[in-house]
């Protein structure tokens, strides 16, 4: 038996919930950005994901205020045409979260919470000290699709990483047990704890010994 749930009879929230929580966990960009006068804005997406290497596409979901007008993360990147995605690790949440409350536009979150900010190397808008990976993005378009609802499409251009995170050699990363954080759906995440590895099956190997 299963149970059959039309989305286009139910309303937008209602089809959030239901999304959200069938679709987990998702990532988070914590995204920092800057208006043109100067004040910086940090806020947390978790529609958001890379979508590729050539060219380097990280897409965001922009949500809109309910007068349908657009919020100050997606104000400031058509302003200035970029914005850094910070990676936030457990340990973080609480700073993260807190970045998602409804501030006055023209007051900056950062300064707010205290979070300490550091001169991006490619893009105006600073990344966040805090973060052990930061990735620095360039817009590429915005498609509007509904008064709720954009999707931004960027490029990444640069990655900042901690002291001795990436091996500079090998380009790999050791996240020693304390991996990004996850979103779930309402006020819930998760810790990304129990990792085990499966390799895609190498089917010519088959094929060489059926053949011999």
């Amino acid at each position: 038996m299963s149970t059959f749930f039309d989305l286009d009879l139910l309303k937008p929230r209602d089809r959030y919930k239901l999304l959200t929580a069938s679709v987990i966990p998702r990532p988070v960009a914590w995204i920092t950005s800057v208006d043109l006068s100067g004040v910086v804005n940090a806020a947390p997406y978790s529609f958001f994901n890379i979508f590729g290497q050539d060219p380097a596409l990280v897409i965001l979901g922009l949500e809109h205020r309910s007068d349908g007008s657009a919020k100050d993360t997606e104000c400031n990147i058509e302003a200035t045409g970029e914005f850094v995605v910070n990676i936030a690790t457990p340990s973080l949440v609480e700073s993260m979260v807190g970045t998602a409350a409804t501030y006055a536009s023209g007051e900056s979150e950062t300064t707010a919470l205290g979070l300490e900010l550091v001169r991006s190397k490619k893009v105006l808008p600073p990344r966040l000290a805090v973060s052990p990976v930061s990735i620095e993005c360039v817009r590429m378009f915005v498609l509007s699709l509904s008064s709720e609802r954009s999707i931004l499409i960027g490029r990444a251009v640069g990655i900042v990483a901690r002291d001795g995170l990436i091996d500079q050699e090998t380009l790999r990363i050791n996240w020693s047990g304390e991996l990004p954080i996850a979103r779930l759906y309402a006020d819930r995440y998760a810790r990304l704890e129990e990792i085990k590895r499966w390799s895609i099956p190498d089917l010519s190997q088959n094929n060489m010994s059926s053949e011999e």
